[in-house]
């Protein structure tokens, strides 16, 4: 296992398909949103980036993220069970806002199921803060906000 992670963006249906089916076990393991191929394909074209997580040449998760205004919206799959624990949520994090800084952006938004308390807890480390919105069907979809960007890290490439 590969303790670097690589972030690819997706630029066409092709690396949509394939993220899906490399990931497949991932995206069933995602409750938060519904992830099927053709929900991938509506994501993507509502404006989401999608890009793949990879360790090495595994695919360990699927991103999207959008910029609206001066906010980066970001949302997640749950990573592949043999590369929990790892860091690497937390590297998915750091990469969120990484991109945010390079737009110069305010805040960010991430969102997940409102039963998702892992990701809570992992956003409130990183100083996210739930906000009273509650979206999806049902308001099943929380979101949390993350009002500071933090400046770079020094192990971090700017």
């Amino acid at each position: 296992m590969s303790d670097t992670l690589n972030f690819i963006k997706a630029s066409k249906k092709g690396d949509y398909k394939s993220i899906y089916e490399h990931n497949l076990d991932v995206f069933s393991d995602s409750p938060d949103f519904e992830w099927t191929f053709d929900d991938i394909k509506k994501e993507v074209q509502d404006g989401w980036e999608l890009y793949s997580v990879m360790s090495g040449d595994i695919i360990i998760a699927a991103l999207f993220f959008r910029q609206d205004d001066d906010c980066l919206l970001t949302k997640n799959t749950a990573l592949k069970m043999d590369f929990q624990g790892a860091g690497h949520s937390h590297r998915i994090k750091e990469f969120f806002e990484e991109i945010a800084r390079e737009r110069h952006l305010a805040r960010i938004y991430h969102y997940c199921g409102i039963d998702n308390f892992r990701m809570y807890s992992l956003n409130e480390s990183h100083g996210y803060r739930k906000t009273d919105r509650k979206l999806g069907p049902g308001g099943t979809v929380v979101e949390l906000s993350l009002r500071q960007i933090r400046p770079c890290r020094p192990l971090l490439p700017c």
